[in-house]
C-alpha cells in the first residue's frame, strides 16, 4: 500500500471525525499509541496509521457478520483477538462515515 493511500485515508478519517466532534461528547485521544475518539470517555473509533485501516468498536455478532461478508477483518494487535473490534480497509468514505456513527450509537449505549 503506497504512502499515497495510506494518507488519504487519514485525511477522511480526521475529516469524518471533525463531524462527529461536533457532538461536545466526542474527544480526540489515542488507544494503544494510535489516534482514536472517544464518546463520554469510551473509546469507539481509531485509524491505524501504519495500514490507515479505520478500526471501529461494535457488538461482537456484527464484527462477526462484517468480517463474514468481507467488509473488515479480525482486530488482533500482538496477536491479541479483540472481539468487539473490527478493521476496515476498504477506503470507502459513505460506509466509513455509517460505520462511525454506528459504532459511536453502539459506544453511547454500551460503553
Amino acid at each position: 500500500m503506497t504512502g499515497d493511500v495510506r494518507s488519504a485515508k487519514g485525511e477522511l478519517f480526521w475529516q469524518l471525525a471533525r463531524d462527529l466532534m461536533a457532538d461536545t461528547a466526542v474527544t480526540r485521544s489515542t488507544m494503544m499509541g494510535l489516534p482514536c475518539l472517544r464518546l463520554n470517555g469510551a473509546f469507539f473509533a481509531s485509524l491505524d496509521p501504519k495500514t490507515g485501516d479505520l478500526i471501529i468498536k461494535l457488538p461482537a455478532a456484527r464484527v462477526g457478520e462484517l468480517i463474514q461478508a468481507g467488509n473488515g477483518v479480525v482486530f488482533a494487535p500482538s496477536n491479541r483477538v479483540f472481539r468487539e473490534w473490527i478493521a476496515i480497509p476498504k477506503h470507502e468514505p459513505a460506509v466509513w462515515a455509517a460505520l462511525l456513527q454506528e459504532a459511536k450509537a453502539f459506544v453511547g449505549n454500551h460503553g
